[in-house]
């Protein structure tokens, strides 16, 4: 099995200020391709850290797969790095130079000065990957029977390059083999009631099988994968060893694929041809957030409602204001409440309605930051349900998402008799 190290350059990457998305992208396309990554790394725009790293990678992997440093300003030094690695020299190639040219004066609408002409400048001792989706090229060195890519740092242009070029030839030239991955979610059961529940199952997977608890956010993913040279019983296996997991954990699974929750509730309702709305206080939003970035939500979807104060509640959701006065805006009756009116505001199928305090600041001793108030329901009827959580705002409000998608989840399907 062909083995790849991710390298990844760039101080900002190392402070924080820009998150490494490029090695998660590469690491999931390399592994669906039947490609193993045995090591990501990043370092900072410091020469002897690259070429350190170049060194190490070679050492652990047969394929080193590079990003970022290769832009015109004097702080992108991957290009003259590699050129003095591979003992090469900077010359120009005509197919990058024109690319180059034709981007400034067809596209960007602006003169080519020196520094965008020397990125047409690659060493003569690579391969010139062409970038089609901007100026940088790509670069493929051999060594001691190792490969080295040299990409661009921006995600588009990189996955474009990966897409086309990069993951086809590794393909060919290494013949990767299998890798197959299932992967179902439960909800309602922690990691290690699940592991004692299945422990007998893991420990007598066969050796190409691989178990993988990935808890998240009170859910806790269980993803089997399978390596194997011949894809046809690879698929076989562990679909067999997916069938028995799934018999396993069948009282906590929210689906067998690999998708959040808000998509898992976004198929039932389109399978239904049913419609949701929401009425949010203190997720202020977070929830149509989460429905709506999924392409064609509008389908089941209606919109939803933010009544952050209490005047809102009363004058957009006709919460009374003594019900508000006496029992807290974080109460059943006003989450009720706030269920039916946007059922009859939105026109929709299905309502679904929360209230609480996220903190820091906030809670009482009757009501701690972390209580939450959720609702559910048609016209027929609504439910609804307290939950007490006890992490930081931000978690707060996820878990109370998180918590009301799935309460709508088995809403619906208790309502369609499932």
């Amino acid at each position: 099995m062909v083995n790849v190290s991710i390298i990844t350059i760039g101080d900002e990457l190392l402070i924080g200020q820009v998150i490494d998305t490029n090695s998660a992208w590469m690491a999931q396309e390399l592994n669906k391709a039947g490609i193993r990554v045995k090591r990501r790394v990043a370092v900072g725009d410091v020469w002897d850290e690259i070429w350190k790293a170049l060194d190490e990678e070679a050492v652990n992997a047969d394929v080193i797969l590079i990003t970022g440093g290769l832009g015109p300003t004097a702080d992108d030094i991957t290009k003259p790095l590699l050129c003095k690695y591979f003992g090469g020299t900077l010359v120009t190639d005509s197919a990058a130079l024109e690319n180059v040219r034709y981007l400034f004066e067809s596209i960007f609408k602006r003169p080519l000065t020196d520094r965008n002409i020397k990125q047409g400048e690659v060493p003569d001792v690579c391969t010139v990957i062409q970038n089609k989706r901007g100026t940088a090229p790509g670069m493929l060195f051999r060594k001691e029977g190792k490969v080295f890519v040299s990409m661009p740092g921006v995600p588009h242009e990189m996955q474009g390059m990966m897409t086309n070029d990069v993951i086809p030839l590794l393909i060919t030239e290494f013949s990767p083999g299998q890798i197959s991955h299932r992967t179902l979610l439960t909800f309602g059961i922690g990691e290690s009631m699940l592991a004692d529940m299945i422990q007998e199952f893991e420990e007598t997977l066969p050796a190409n099988i691989k178990l993988a608890y990935l808890p998240n956010s009170g859910m806790v993913r269980l993803r089997l994968t399978a390596s194997g040279p011949d894809a046809v019983e690879t698929e076989k296996l562990i679909d067999t060893k997916f069938a028995q997991l799934q018999e396993l954990v069948k009282e906590f699974i929210v689906t067998n694929t690999d998708e959040p929750m808000e998509k898992v509730l976004g198929k039932l309702l389109l399978q239904k041809n049913k419609t949701l709305a929401t009425a949010e206080s203190c997720t202020g939003g977070y929830i149509a957030h989460l429905m709506t970035v999924m392409p064609g939500s509008s389908a089941f979807y209606n919109g939803s409602i933010v009544t952050y104060s209490n005047e809102t509640k009363s004058s957009l959701l006709g919460v009374p204001p003594e019900v508000l006065t006496t029992e807290g805006a974080v109460s059943e009756p006003v989450v009720l409440q706030m269920v039916k009116a946007v059922l009859k505001t939105m026109d929709t199928d299905y309502g679904l309605a929360v209230s609480g305090i996220m903190g820091p600041d906030g809670g009482s001793e009757a009501k701690p930051v972390g209580t939450v108030w959720i609702a559910v329901g048609n016209v027929e009827k609504q439910i609804a349900q307290q939950f007490n959580f006890r992490f930081d705002r931000q978690r707060n409000i996820h878990f109370t998402a998180i918590n009301a998608l799935n309460m709508m989840r088995k809403f619906v399907l208790d309502d369609e008799g499932q």
